[in-house]
């Protein structure tokens, strides 16, 4: 396939339910751009290549790649990040859709700031609400006590307590913030390559917040664009999310996994980017609160 605008990557696990959904929004309400769209499949025993296949087996903008075995979120986007030609990439989940011109829109904006270093529009929540994952800001240890003991809501327009999402900012206009969420993450191909694309030591969950700062460690800015929106069913594949339990086929041993790498990615962050800046006694109680925040999972 010859170069394009933006390739879309799409990290698939046990997607069978809402792939088809996905993609066919994308390639329905992306009119302005050229585009490809590569299905990374860590699927190991559903019917999610079938589907695919026979959905898409006849469009030229849909690549599928099989993966011998489930490699986690990280390395399935890395994958298919090999396989790409596109000046931007678009990280999207399959629970997803796209309204019209959410993904034209989000292209624009991007190529109009060269400091932009990652951008992600209003994720909508089925019930209307804003993911809150999508609009971050780093889980220092203040923020991550502030978030987990409650303060956070009963403060939410305290920028001192709600750093944690940034719930004292303005979600009706444009602006910066320091994380988003990898379910709808556009970034340059050029700083992705500068940067080494994605930590394969995150498996599941964390890795776009370590992405995220990475790129904020570059010099580049990371923008919130309530102008597009998409909406975002959360956590169908891993089944741990309370937006969609009622959805989501995901079995106990898939929720027990998901669960595990949830906190290990808490760790694995903190030990990379924080532990070299604090005191060995803050260190032991974010490592404390961590395994309590598992056993209570």
């Amino acid at each position: 396939m010859k170069n394009v605008e933006l390739s879309i990557i799409i990290v698939a696990y046990n997607s069978t339910d809402t792939i088809v959904g996905c993609v066919n929004s994308v390639l329905e309400t992306t009119v302005d751009h050229t585009f490809e769209i590569i299905i990374s499949d860590n699927s190991e025993n559903d019917d999610t290549k079938t589907v695919v296949m026979q959905h898409f087996k006849d469009n030229g903008k849909v690549r599928y790649i099989h993966n011998d075995k489930n490699y986690g979120f990280s390395k399935g986007n890395n994958i298919g990040i090999q396989k790409s030609t596109g000046q931007y990439l678009l990280f999207l989940n399959p629970d997803t859709k796209m309204y019209l011109k959410t993904i034209d829109g989000m292209i624009e904006f991007v190529k109009q700031h060269p400091e932009c270093g990652a951008a992600t529009c209003f994720m909508k929540l089925p019930d209307g609400r804003l993911d809150d994952a999508s609009h971050r800001g780093f889980p220092t240890p203040f923020r991550a006590l502030s978030h987990f003991s409650g303060l956070s809501k009963i403060f939410p327009k305290s920028k001192k307590f709600g750093g944690y999402n940034l719930t004292y900012l303005n979600l009706s206009k444009t602006h910066e913030i320091d994380a988003l969420a990898g379910s709808f993450m556009i970034v340059p191909r050029g700083l992705g390559e500068k940067l080494g694309w994605w930590d394969e030591d995150f498996f599941f969950y964390g890795e776009d917040i370590d992405f995220c700062y990475r790129i904020k460690e570059a010099g580049y800015k990371i923008y919130f664009v309530p102008e597009f929106e998409a909406l975002h069913m959360k956590g169908v594949s891993s089944g741990i999310k309370k937006v969609s339990k009622d959805i989501t086929k995901a079995s106990d041993k898939t929720k027990k996994l998901a669960t595990y790498h949830r906190f290990r990615a808490m760790e694995i962050f903190y030990d990379k980017h924080y532990k070299d800046k604090y005191n060995p006694v803050v260190t032991e109680f974010v490592k404390l609160g961590i395994k309590l925040k598992k056993l209570t999972a």
